[in-house]
């Protein structure tokens, strides 16, 4: 069972790194992979983080140190190879 983290301060890799398929408010087409969430506020957090508007995809996601790793970088990248196995 994986421990379960708090979001690190300032990183936002996955507001950045997956594909969102269902709307964003100011994203009505939902997001590509790579492309920041218009969501994503200059600290990286989460402008409707727990609002309704909020993608169900994104509720969903939860921190975990395989997926976070030990800084944004390794995050970005673990995230990055999880959108090219689910294309």
């Amino acid at each position: 069972m994986s421990e379960v983290l708090e979001c690190r301060p300032g990183c936002g890799a996955c507001c950045t790194a997956p594909s969102i398929s269902s709307p964003i408010p100011g994203m009505p087409q939902g997001k590509p992979a790579g492309v920041r969430c218009i969501q994503l506020l200059e600290d990286n957090r989460c402008a409707i983080f727990g609002r309704p508007e909020r993608p169900a995809v994104c509720g969903g996601l939860q921190p975990a140190p395989e997926m976070c790793g030990a800084s944004q970088a390794e995050a970005l990248a673990w995230l990055e190879r999880l959108e090219q196995l689910t294309r």
